[in-house]
Formats: structure tokens, sequence, C-alpha cells
């Protein structure tokens, strides 16, 4: 075998061990959704349920609740991805194209904001959200997913803009474009695939947290928090139910700007 269809090889076979890793865990959530009672404890696994049903998914969709856990998850999401994309990619613009004084300990400053653990700062902030009226609210969850998501905005869009030469700009200004069209018009096309990825993480991060959506919310929980408090004590069952549902509207999520995402490696989709 030459060299060449050794590393091809080795390349096909590194992409699907990663793409088993991937959607087999998703494979048996399906499995165990669809499959009914009987179809969760059945081994071994068939590829296709023996006994498909719908059931398990119906009446998980049916309890009281879950439909508006559900919209507000997808609000919180909504507004998370809105609010890092509006306040990391300018921070992010700033730090790639402009020097200050305390550039470089305003990224480590940037990075330590995770450093806080979330506990800590529940008592403080469940007061504060009281105060302000923002408590039990889809707009208050998304505030604190933002805060969650922010540094990775910042610092993913500054080495995003640093990759885009300042010429390009510069010369938009030679015919007369202003800074702001010179971003829109020749930066921001450019930064779409930096900012898809930016996206998604602020959607995932927000869509998959649970321990601020559970203290800040009582009546209108996200989905991830609702269900902590629902399916502890149901069926195996309707546990991979409520799994499989989280894990659809990131996988469309995904899909809807994967185009954007592929051309970080140069690869057209349509």
């Amino acid at each position: 075998m030459t060299l060449p269809s050794a590393r091809r090889l080795l390349l096909w076979t590194g992409l699907a061990v990663l793409l088993a890793w991937v959607l087999v865990p998703i494979y048996f959530v399906a499995l165990g959704a669809f499959g009914g009672r009987l179809g969760v404890f059945r081994w071994p696994k068939t590829i296709w349920p023996a006994d498909l049903s719908l059931a398990a998914m119906t009446q998980f969709l049916g309890i009281e609740g879950v439909f508006n856990a559900l919209v507000n998850s997808l609000i919180a999401a909504g507004l998370t991805v809105v609010f890092s994309i509006l306040l990391g990619a300018p921070a992010g613009y700033a730090l790639a194209r402009y020097t200050f004084p305390g550039q470089n300990a305003y990224r480590l400053l940037v990075l330590l904001t995770r450093a806080f653990p979330l506990a800590i700062l529940a008592l403080p902030l469940t007061v504060s959200f009281i105060r302000f009226g923002l408590y039990d609210t889809p707009f208050g969850v998304s505030l604190i997913h933002t805060v969650l998501a922010l540094p990775f905005a910042a610092l993913v869009t500054q080495s995003l803009f640093m990759g885009i030469p300042r010429e390009y700009e510069e010369a938009a200004w030679v015919f007369g474009c202003t800074r702001f069209q010179a971003f829109m018009k020749v930066v921001l096309p450019l930064a779409l695939p930096g900012l898809a990825a930016t996206a998604i993480f602020a959607f995932v991060i927000s869509w998959n947290e649970v321990f601020a959506a559970s203290i800040l919310t009582v009546r209108e929980r996200t989905l991830t928090a609702y269900l902590l408090r629902i399916l502890s004590e149901s069926p195996l069952h309707y546990r991979f139910a409520g799994g499989f549902i989280l894990i659809i509207p990131s996988v469309l999520f995904i899909f809807a700007v994967r185009r954007y995402l592929f051309a970080v490696w140069g690869i057209a989709s349509k």
C-alpha cells in the first residue's frame, strides 16, 4: 500500500469512528424512544425496532407543560444566539482591529468569567432577577446563558476577524464606503462561517443548560429544567423520548446553518 493510500485509509477510518461516536448514541436514544417499554430492555438490540411505536413520544408530548417548556427553551436559545452575536462579534472585532492598553489582560478577564461557578452566584442572581422583574422568564434565562456563551463568542470572533486582512476594508474605504459599510459589505460576508459556528455553540449551551434554568424559573421552565423534574420517576422509555426531543432541535439548528459552517473548511454546500 502506497503512502497516499494509507493516509486516505486512515482519514476515512477516523471519519467513520467519529461518525459512529456521534450517531450511535443518538441511534440508541431513538431506539429507546420508539421501541416502547419492551424495546428499551430488549437485548441484543436490532437495527430496526421490532415493535415500532409512537406511543411514548405522543404521551410524552401530551404531558401538561411540555409544549410550553419546549417553546421557552426555543425562545431562550434564540435570544442567547442573538445576544451572543450582537455582543461577542463587536468585542471580537475590537480585539482584532484595535490596540489598547490592557488588551491582553482583557482577554484573560474574558476567560476568567467562566472560572466562577454558577452555583456561587445563584442566590444573588435570584434576588436581582426578582427585583428587576426578570425572574421566571425565558428572557432572564437567556441573559445568564449569554454570559456563559459570550467569552467563547468574543474570542472566536477575534480569531475570525484577525484572519480577514485589514486591506479589504481599506480598499472599501478608498471606494467611498464608511467603516460600517465596509464591515457590512466586505467583512461580514467573509465572517459568516465563523459566526455560524459561534451561533451553534451559543444555541447548544442554552439548549442543554439546566442549573440556571432550574434556579431562575418556577412556572416558565425550559425543557431541560422541566424534564429534570418530571422524568426523575418516569418509566425508562419516557426518559428516552424526552432525551430524543432534546437532541432534535440542536441537530436541526446545525443542519440549518451547515452551509456557513462548511465554508470554514472551503466545502461548498447548497
